[in-house]
């Protein structure tokens, strides 16, 4: 059983509360994927040749939730977490995991970059716009990409899961 709150979003909201329940969502069903986890089996590559493991989604997410919340909606001028080396501006990184690196460290920083982007999204509009390849994207974009981009990742998460335990569902 897990110790991870998911609760299932209203069926009956408004929009906003909607989206930041799906978010949310699917933000807690990674965490649920690596729950019971060691840093071994975080780290264990989906299948051969493919280096995808656990530990380098969630850094992943994390560098996600920094690019859309961070640099694009509110504009700060944040260098990636995992490369510090790459352009702020080039694509989301973080699949690779560095020699030392822990799931647990890989989850910390990930928990901090929702709990900065909850914070920096808590009192905007829907309608308030961040710029992205020169335009102006609106926060109600963001919240759908971001649901995307984590129902698409939950479903690579669920296979590898599958792989390393044989744990399914959630």
């Amino acid at each position: 059983m897990s110790t991870i709150d998911r609760p299932m979003p209203p069926l009956n909201a408004d929009e906003r509360t909607t989206l930041a329940s799906w978010l949310d969502f699917h933000r807690a069903t990674l965490a649920m994927k690596c729950e019971g986890l060691d840093d071994a089996q975080a780290a264990t590559a989906a299948v051969p040749p493919s280096g995808f493991t656990l530990t380098g989604l969630v850094q992943h997410m994390a560098e996600v939730e920094r690019n859309w919340f961070r640099r694009v909606f509110a504009g700060e001028q944040v260098p990636p977490i995992h490369d510090p080396g790459a352009a702020p501006d080039g694509p989301d990184g973080g699949f690779d995991v560095a020699e030392g690196a822990t799931l647990s460290g890989a989850l910390a920083t990930w928990q901090a970059e929702i709990a900065r982007a909850r914070e920096l999204c808590a009192e905007r509009a829907l309608t308030d716009t961040g710029r992205f390849m020169e335009q102006d994207v609106n926060l109600r974009w963001i919240y759908v990409h971001m649901i995307e981009e984590y129902a698409r990742h939950n479903g690579h998460a669920d296979l590898v899961r599958e792989r390393i335990d044989g744990a399914t569902g959630v």
